[in-house]
């Protein structure tokens, strides 16, 4: 599937937002908006760019991964810590619908951009701040990458072996999840301003650990009322058994999860052990969370004797709940993710034919595109500030001259 270089699209047609953040939870945010069609422009400090724009994975000295968070979006350079600066950014905002930042909370408004001035400007603006811990709070100041955040959470407190120490993702999930929530926010405010009648803007305080707390549903009523901690169980549910992954005799890895009754007893049968169905010790998913060692050791063992495709057409057949375990080799060949157009190519000014991740989720009258890549810093400088702001050559040359833009 190749991505369309056609222009309007998406259900964001016509909502405008300038991405004035850094690395990845603003920008990702962003990028979510633009994949759906909004008219984001990404500022960046002049000479130096985001940071993502020296990331592994690197090609001829160029990040493959700001090709992708960059993507869809116009490029200007502008210093907003210049006075100079800050005020081309006030000029910018006046007809624009969406700001969202991520700075250490009170950067903007150092920079004389808080909500407060630029909502004299613009009072429909909507401007989202992601940080570490949010706007307040005693921990605000506090520096605030994603694995601060990811331990924070809880999350990686029962996350892991027991026998291991905490686990991380590896990937940056607090700033992934950070930016869906920011970007789902910012369409909440929208809705608010121009569907629920108040035709105002208002600021929007996304912290990085907030989302990841919030996803795990069951932790804080757990422990209030049944004083429930969670712990690490390796790739068990203390709510669910059984649930792993499961090593086959030819060295792959399948995973099933089997809670409700029904699931389970289609994977026993299916298995051919129709004995762990009536067996006390697993006949309700109560009773098999409290008994999963045993579980476990049945169901690996029987996995060890079998290669997966084998076992895969098996489960397939009889309606079982399973799935291997793919890594982006696999992902690549698969004619599912072809199928749903998982993964486009994308025409890139530097790489050619280029592949990445479509957008998701689908839109079947108004979906998303990728149109293009991320592209060279300060791409659309001359264009957009001759057409936004009536600059000439002459004033760029001085922005230039003086590193502002």
């Amino acid at each position: 599937m190749t991505a369309s270089n056609k222009s309007p699209f998406g259900p964001l047609n016509g909502l405008r937002v300038i991405d004035a953040g850094t690395m990845i939870a603003g920008p990702l945010g962003a990028t979510h908006l633009a994949d759906f069609g909004a008219d984001v422009i990404k500022i960046e400090l002049p000479h130096v760019g985001d940071s993502m724009r020296h990331w592994a994975p690197i090609k001829d000295g160029k990040s493959l991964w700001w090709k992708v968070i960059g993507r869809n979006k116009k490029l200007l350079t502008l210093n907003l810590a210049k006075a100079e600066g800050a005020e081309l950014f006030k000029r910018l905002i006046v007809d624009v619908d969406v700001v969202i930042e991520n700075y250490r909370p009170g950067t903007f408004a150092k920079w004389g951009l808080g909500y407060d001035v630029l909502a004299a400007i613009n009072p429909r603006l909507v401007l989202v701040h992601v940080s570490g811990f949010g706007q307040t709070g005693p921990y605000a100041q506090r520096g605030g990458y994603g694995t601060v955040a990811e331990a924070f959470s809880g999350v990686a407190s029962f996350t892991g072996f027991p026998d291991k120490p905490p686990t991380l993702p590896g990937f940056p999930l607090a700033d992934s999840t950070a930016a869906t929530f920011a970007a789902m926010a910012t369409m909440f405010a929208v809705y608010e301003r121009d569907q629920g009648g108040s035709g105002r803007g208002q600021e929007i305080d996304v912290s990085l650990y907030e989302p990841l707390f919030r996803l795990v549903e069951s932790q804080v009523i757990g422990f209030d009322q049944l004083g429930i901690v969670k712990q690490r169980i390796g790739n068990r549910l203390a709510e669910d058994s059984p649930r792993n992954t499961y090593q086959t005799r030819d060295g792959r890895w399948i995973g099933i999860s089997a809670s409700s009754q029904k699931t389970y007893e289609m994977l026993v049968h299916a298995m051919d052990l129709p004995e762990l169905a009536t067996d006390p010790r697993f006949l309700t998913n109560s009773s098999r969370c409290q008994n999963a060692d045993p579980l476990d050791e049945i169901i690996a063992s029987w996995f060890s004797t079998r290669d997966a495709d084998a076992v895969l057409s098996m489960f397939e057949s009889a309606g079982v709940v399973a799935g291997p375990v793919l890594d982006i080799r696999d992902i690549a060949a698969d004619p599912h993710y072809k199928a749903r157009g998982n993964i486009v190519e994308v025409e890139d000014e530097d790489f050619g034919q280029v592949r990445m991740q479509g957008v998701t989720p689908r839109f079947v009258r108004t979906p998303g595109e990728v149109t293009h890549t991320g592209r060279a810093l300060g791409a659309d400088n001359d264009t957009l500030y001759s057409q936004l702001l009536g600059l000439n050559e002459t004033d760029l040359q001085r922005l230039r001259a003086e590193k502002i833009i």
